[in-house]
């Protein structure tokens, strides 16, 4: 792992395989300084905080491979990455939702139902690859490895800042789900509040303890496991099944057989094995259909502060695509109320995925 600055004082990160060759530490770019100004604001009947930043209008969009920012650099191209070369490569986001940046303290409202917060936090790209054609499930088990390290490296050292509450490392892939840039990468968000979703099922597994004494996520497990019509795989550590009530399409859920709280916990068995179950799964996924599918990989750990001792590390891989010509769009039910419909059962799905 090696540490330098771009250019605007971004931190810039190189996780490397051993024996890779020195990289280059120095950006010749002329930057601006990187914008500070997004907002928080609290929505008062959904009790949830809104991250607002309307700089990222301005953001890079599905640029042509030749102007790639996430490529290597290489002479009449200078990138965000200075080196001509890399494994893998983690970097402050140019146009960030949050910012460790932000000013301090509170900024006025005209409501005093809806209070005003800087946009306190940090996100980070992760390049997968420099491989600009590539994509995750191209990688080798050893430069997922190689990934998989830097998640939890980042999980550990974000998790540190004062004023982070939850860390999300995640990737979206492909033009549907709305990605701008095409190059195989990822990003890491540290949050200064816990998440919606994670909220709503800390206070579901409360009161599953509460009523039952155990753990919800052990026992859902434990019945998928026992069930097994809806597990597309299984490990010594890794279990990867439909979730009886998927939202979406295509959604797989990945979950240790041992309870920790985030990838920083998993120890090295784990991780070795995790790398080969996901790529499995991501080139199950490619082979649903003729073309790749498009997909959000969202890692949901456990909050920094007050940890939750029920807080349980899983994956959640999903995809909009629901035939090979026809996507799932959030139309009124699921915008408007939150209330989701599918077309297609989840014991239909997890035989199909068995099947690719």
């Amino acid at each position: 792992m090696t540490r330098t600055s771009l250019a605007d004082q971004r931190e810039l990160i190189y996780f490397d395989h051993d024996g890779s060759p020195a990289r280059a530490m120095v950006d010749p770019r002329s930057l601006p300084t990187v914008s500070s100004s997004s907002q928080l604001r609290w929505d008062p009947l959904l009790e949830e905080w809104v991250m607002m930043a309307s700089h990222r209008q301005s953001r890079t969009f599905l640029p042509p491979a030749n102007e790639c920012p996430l490529c290597p650099s290489r002479e009449g191209h200078q990138s965000e990455v200075p080196a001509d070369d890399y494994d893998v490569v983690v970097f402050e986001n140019r146009f960030p939702s949050l910012s460790t940046h932000a000013d301090a303290g509170p900024l006025e409202s005209d409501n005093p139902l809806i209070p005003i917060r800087p946009g306190f936090g940090r996100c980070e790209v992760v390049c997968f690859s420099s491989n600009h054609d590539a994509s995750f499930a191209d990688l080798t088990v050893q430069d997922a490895d190689l990934v998989i390290e830097a998640w939890a490296q980042r999980t550990t050292e974000l998790s540190q800042l004062e004023g982070v509450e939850q860390v999300f490392c995640f990737e979206s892939r492909g033009r549907e789900i709305g990605v701008t840039l095409s190059h195989p990468h990822g990003q890491i968000y540290a949050y200064p509040f816990l998440t919606p979703r994670t909220e709503r099922m800390r206070a579901a597994v409360r009161r599953h303890r509460e009523r039952t004494g155990e753990d919800l996520h052990a026992t859902l497990l434990k019945a998928e496991l026992e069930a097994q019509v809806r597990v597309i795989s299984e490990t010594p550590h890794w279990v990867a099944f439909v979730p009886g009530a998927a939202r979406w399409p295509v959604e797989v859920h990945v979950y240790p057989r041992r309870r920790v709280r985030t990838l920083a916990e998993l120890d090295a068995a784990e991780r070795a094995d995790l790398a080969g179950v996901y790529l499995d799964l991501l080139r199950r996924f490619d082979h649903l259909y003729d073309a790749p599918l498009p997909y959000i990989a969202a890692w949901h750990q456990g909050g920094v502060k007050d940890p939750e001792e029920l807080d349980y590390l899983h994956l959640q891989l999903f995809s909009i695509r629901r035939t090979a010509d026809k996507l799932k769009y959030l139309a009124g039910s699921e915008s408007g109320m939150g209330a989701f419909v599918t077309d297609a059962l989840p014991e239909a799905i997890a035989q199909r995925l068995r099947d690719a």
